[in-house]
């Protein structure tokens, strides 16, 4: 069976049956180990000449699965399944940067990872130079000869202008440097491969997930970036790794595809690490998925019609939705959401922060919750909450203002989630 539609990947990709009971279902294989062959099948394992199961920290038959179905679905050669969308994010960076390297990301980031890479990378000697994407060419002005690749988010919120993905892409790859992107707002609506992007990452616990029950994270390898040709710019996957008997990277894995990024992220860093997603949990990102390409339009659909309603608020003095860009912005929503806008919207009251927090607490339906991408509609005042970590003028740089509002559109009637919003606006006011 072979297809490029996301609604047929999502249910079949990876797998059919299993071979031992015909079951249709993909097993939760709860084991720690695998028994081996003999000892020769070890030896082949653990020294990479062959693909297998040697420990669930490192792999499992249900992560297998969805790492399989996520790469297929974004047009990538493979995936690795890990614990979280935060250590997804540092993973990504940590499998090419070393001490005294660096990288250089979007200013338009989430409010965890900006602490991720402004402090705990900092910690780790990494550096992460921070640039405006309003401006492509940034990213050129801020590289040296240590940086190590370019970050991104698809649909960066709060800002949700989205990220110029083929023009940094082409810019880095210009210099022997990969643009990894995070789609975790815009999944099945954008396919950042298609657009040069070299690794994807994804909290798999928002859209892909959307039941609020698990927490987890992909990297997908687009097998699109030539890592051998860059050895200077790229050492951590061109010279010996004494963390597996010496092994290059590029040239180890030749025999299995152009894997080396992804593979490397799995039988070192996630190895030493650890960070390995529970196959129960890997097993319920298996049952959103099968949805998600469903769900994305409705969420899209009741997002769209929300911002139309706060447009004509006078409570609200700005709707921040793709739809109402205007300028660059505009201009990259048509090139980029041609699939639908998101589930996601914000808004600033006139009240500032104390009108925040009455609308807040006066929601009913929606629920109050430091996540996206649910099926039920969720709210959040970052400046407060996801982002209050960051100084002023770094939540500021990130878009987050005292007055902004956070909204994950989910998928009640249209009519029941204006209702609630209606109310809670009517009370931000006193």
């Amino acid at each position: 069976m072979t297809s490029k539609h996301p609604e047929t990947l999502a249910l079949h990709a990876g797998w059919r049956r299993d071979s031992a009971t015909n079951s249709v279902a993909v097993p939760i294989y709860q084991t720690t180990s695998y028994q081996f062959d003999s000892a020769e099948h070890a030896a082949n394992l653990f020294g990479l000449k062959e693909l297998g199961n040697i420990y669930t920290r490192i792999m499992n038959p249900t992560n297998d699965v969805l790492e399989k179905r996520l790469a297929a679905i974004e047009g990538g050669v493979a995936a690795l399944a890990v614990s979280s969308g935060q250590a997804a994010s540092a993973f990504s960076l940590q499998n090419v940067a070393r001490v005294g390297d660096n990288v250089v990301s979007s200013t338009d980031l989430y409010g965890g990872t900006w602490n991720l890479f402004a402090n705990t990378l900092k910690d780790q000697g990494i550096e992460v130079r921070f640039v405006d994407p309003e401006d492509p060419e940034a990213f050129a002005r801020a590289t040296d000869d240590r940086t190590r690749a370019y970050y991104a988010e698809t649909l960066p919120n709060p800002k949700l202008i989205p990220f110029p993905i083929a023009e940094v892409a082409a810019i880095g790859r210009s210099f022997g440097i990969p643009l990894i992107v995070d789609n975790t707002a815009a999944p099945i609506l954008v396919r950042p491969f298609d657009h040069g992007a070299a690794v994807v990452v994804y909290s798999t616990t928002k859209y892909i997930g959307g039941h609020g029950t698990s927490i987890g994270g992909v990297i997908i390898d687009g097998g699109n970036f030539d890592w051998e040709a860059f050895p200077d710019r790229q050492p951590a996957l061109n010279t010996p790794d004494p963390s597996y008997h010496g092994a290059v990277w590029s040239q180890a894995v030749k025999p299995l595809g152009p894997i080396a990024y992804v593979l490397k992220a799995r039988v070192t860093l996630l190895r030493d690490l650890g960070a390995a997603l529970a196959p129960l949990n890997a097993f319920l990102f298996l049952q959103g998925l099968e949805t998600l390409a469903l769900r994305i339009r409705e969420h899209s659909r009741n997002a769209l019609a929300v911002a139309n309603f706060l447009a004509d608020r006078k409570e609200v003095t700005r709707v921040i939705h793709p739809a109402y860009h205007t300028g660059i912005g505009a201009e990259r929503t048509a090139k980029y959401l041609t699939r639908g806008q998101g589930g996601l919207v914000g808004f600033e009251l006139a009240g500032g922060a104390d009108s925040g927090r009455r609308f807040i607490d006066a929601l009913e339906l929606f629920y109050h919750v430091a996540n996206i991408g649910d099926a039920r509609s969720l709210a959040i005042h970052p400046a407060s909450t996801t982002h209050s970590q960051l100084t002023v003028e770094e939540q500021a740089a990130t878009g987050v203002t005292p007055g902004y509002v956070r909204l994950s559109v989910g998928l009640e009637h249209i009519d029941d989630i204006l209702g609630d919003l209606s109310h809670a606006l009517d009370a931000a006011k006193a």
